[in-house]
């Protein structure tokens, strides 16, 4: 047999795990831009102890609340919005919390508690023992998606 035609070696390198994402400050998974439900599964995922838990059920509660949510990796954030019409909302690990963005948070009733520097904006903090009360959240989703969303890119 030739060089050429030799057959193929049935030892082979296994291939090297997929790196598991660095984390930045206050936990927060460092994940590249990116568009759709993958992504976003993926930073989930990468998120410490209790707050891969609050993101997995506001992820589960933005999808059964907006079945035709738009996801996306922006900035190590998980964005939703609504496809030609924008974001609506986003959420950052934090040290001690989970900051929920709404971002035209000033026009949803209730307004959510948390302020912002940003005029439209409305926070939700999310500590490790807090109750989610997923009426009032799924409430807000709902508002939100129904809004311009915001052009971030």
């Amino acid at each position: 047999m030739t060089k050429k035609n030799k057959a193929p070696s049935s030892k082979r390198k296994p291939r090297p795990a997929a790196a598991k994402p660095a984390l930045l400050s206050g936990g927060n998974p460092q994940i590249a831009k990116a568009d759709g439900d993958a992504p976003v599964q993926v930073y989930i995922a990468a998120m410490p102890d209790w707050k891969r838990d609050v993101a997995r059920r506001l992820d589960a509660l933005i999808a059964r609340t907006v079945p035709a949510v738009h996801k996306a990796v922006r900035w190590n954030t998980p964005f939703y919005g609504i496809e030609g019409q924008g974001w609506f909302l986003a959420y950052h690990s934090l040290t001690k919390y989970v900051k929920v963005a709404f971002f035209r948070g000033t026009s949803l009733r209730p307004l959510p508690p948390g302020e912002s520097k940003q005029k439209e904006v409305r926070y939700l903090h999310i500590h490790e023992h807090d109750p989610l009360d997923e009426k009032l959240v799924a409430s807000w989703i709902r508002q939100a998606a129904e809004l311009p969303g915001a052009k971030l890119f």
